[in-house]
């Protein structure tokens, strides 16, 4: 009897093998399928994960927001108790976010992404128990249905891939701040919504050759600042490189370097709030790029990126309390601060020596141009000690207001804050409130367009403080909540990724109301007239200064601004602060 009973539980542990087997090949990947030559088109993915979470109740699939392309956004999330509620998620396990295909021309992380959620499925047993990982699968989808095999000029495969512009012609990977696209206000319902401890954005990169497969960007530490940029600097980074090099799998952080070799030294790549890592950082999130090498095969990069991803979810598994206690405290930290840094720049006294495997190259005579050109010689391979740059330090900081008080008018910005769950109350009643006031001093634009913007630069502002008339209906915005951050980078004019350099505030720019030269003659004589301080300093301005001295309109239209007659609106930012 024991053995008919022992014959049948081999039986049936064979035949459950067989069909695991055959459901595991029903979900090959078309990557897979190609021999890693080629990566499926957006409705092959969105299919795949359709029929995935049809299969295995640890995986959900939901639509979210709209994109330019008129197709939703997908949200894909496993976790192995079946549970999608990330509210509740949110505070009894670790998040880790995946966004593929911002640049669907660069789509490693698609691929990649799909085997590891079907391997997740299959593999129980081995699956992240306190980890929730969710995936945007394809971000830019006017891009990936944009299909083609030669706007990727450099890079190594696939056969056919998605382009970079999305269905506006707006790269992706720029728009986290001024939110132009629908893409960009989906993503921002999915961050929020998810609430990501970890964010990984899978690129591939341009630039210089060297023998690694694998780059990692993550954000920059001191930035993200405190106990939580330390543990990312020392701890996650080199656990992930420890990790990956003892499965062979070397990395490196991004060369950042344009038509220069490598060995010369470079410096890490600030991502500013327009990118991805650098928005998601706002809310004290642990954000990485992934960066797979533009010439490596394919199958490679594909393998590099999947392997990558497995090792940070290990590293979620370990350290899931610890990353949530230091954002807690991060979050505290920062609502508590007195000063807040707007810019940054490198700190000299500080760098990192890397091991760094790169080819020899040189620059020779141009076939082409009969200029000078780099060439790598991947015959000639070496380690060597190269200086990376990889610590900032404040350059620019700004006394952190108790509120901010954003006159009703300004609907657009109001619109932003509410999408990123910007706590804000409505003024019940007209009031006087005693406010710092900015006047722009200063500012640079861009001559050629950006996307989209002819973005500013260099700003400079003049602070006064004065009592003020505000309305019935005007937004009081306290800095005391969880987007402190995203508050003083987006309403502080400073901030290089501020909405008034963004060009949300260029109506204030320009004067509205003029002169006329023959009529205004009268006025500015009797004021210089009337005025001896006033005389004096127009006399010391055209002596000191001989364009003004023969240039008469510019003297009338300096004189005009001194008078009563010039409109208070040109030139002042109307966002006020309210100091504690």
């Amino acid at each position: 009897m024991k053995f008919f009973i022992g014959l049948l539980s081999v039986l049936m542990f064979i035949s459950c093998k067989q069909e695991t087997k055959k459901l595991k090949t029903d979900f090959q990947t078309h990557f897979e399928n190609t021999n890693g030559e080629e990566t499926p088109t957006y409705e092959n993915v969105i299919a795949f994960y359709t029929r995935l979470s049809k299969a295995f109740p640890e995986i959900n699939i939901q639509a979210i927001g709209e994109t330019d392309s008129g197709f939703p956004l997908h949200l894909i999330t496993y976790n192995i108790d079946g549970v999608f509620d990330f509210d509740t998620l949110s505070k009894e396990k670790i998040t880790l976010l995946i966004n593929n295909g911002i640049h669907p021309g660069e789509s490693d992380g698609i691929d990649a992404t799909m085997m590891l959620f079907r391997d997740l499925a299959f593999n129980k047993t081995e699956a992240p128990k306190n980890t929730v990982i969710s995936t945007i699968p394809i971000y830019n989808i006017g891009g990936a249905l944009n299909r083609n095999s030669g706007t990727r000029t450099n890079q190594n495969g696939p056969k056919e891939y998605g382009f970079r512009g999305n269905a506006q012609n707006y790269d992706l990977n720029r728009d986290f701040i001024k939110n132009d696209t629908k893409n960009a206000n989906a993503f921002a319902q999915i961050f929020h919504l998810v609430q990501p401890d970890i964010f990984i954005d899978n690129h591939v990169s341009n630039g210089a050759d060297y023998q690694y497969t694998l780059t990692h960007l993550f954000t920059q530490h001191n930035k993200l600042g405190g106990e939580l940029g330390n543990y990312l600097h020392t701890q996650m980074m080199p656990t992930l490189e420890k990790e990956l090099a003892a499965d062979q799998w070397d990395i490196t952080p991004y060369v950042n370097v344009f038509n220069s070799v490598p060995e010369k030294g470079f410096s890490q790549f600030m991502d500013h709030p327009r990118y991805s890592t650098g928005y998601t950082t706002l809310w004290n999130t642990l954000g990485m790029m992934v960066e797979t090498h533009m010439l490596k095969p394919y199958k490679q990069r594909v393998e590099g990126t999947y392997i990558l991803m497995q090792k940070m979810l290990k590293i979620a598994e370990k350290d899931g309390k610890k990353i949530k206690e230091l954002r807690k405290n991060a979050f505290e930290q920062f609502q508590n601060s007195k000063e807040y840094t707007l810019q940054w720049q490198l700190d000299t006294t500080k760098t990192a020596t890397l091991n760094f495997k790169g080819f020899e190259g040189e620059m020779i005579p141009s076939e082409v141009t009969g200029q000078k050109r780099l060439k790598y010689d991947r015959s000639k391979p070496f380690t060597k000690k190269v200086i990376y740059r990889n610590y900032m330090k404040p350059s620019v900081s700004v006394e952190v207001p108790d509120a901010y008080i954003i006159p009703k008018g300004w609907h657009k910005v109001v619109s932003l804050l509410e999408l990123n769950n910007i706590k804000h109350k409505i003024l019940e009643k007209d009031t006087l409130i005693t406010v710092e006031s900015y006047k722009i001093e200063d500012y640079r634009t861009r001559p050629s367009a950006y996307e989209g913007h002819y973005l500013h630069s260099n700003t400079k502002v003049f602070k006064n403080t004065k009592k003020m008339q505000f309305f019935k209906g005007d937004i009081y915005v306290s800095t005391q909540q969880k987007g402190f951050r995203y508050l003083l980078e987006t309403l502080e004019p400073e901030a290089p990724d501020s909405l008034f350099n963004w060009n949300f505030f260029d109506t204030v720019l320009q004067q509205k109301e003029g002169f006329s030269p023959y009529v205004f003659e009268d006025v500015a004589l009797k004021m210089l007239q009337t005025n001896a301080k006033l005389k004096t300093e127009f006399n010391l301005k055209k002596e000191n200064d001989e364009r003004f001295a023969n240039n008469w309109y510019a003297q009338l239209d300096w004189l005009h601004k001194k008078s009563d007659h010039y409109e208070p609106a040109h030139m002042q930012y109307p966002i006020y602060r309210v100091m504690k």
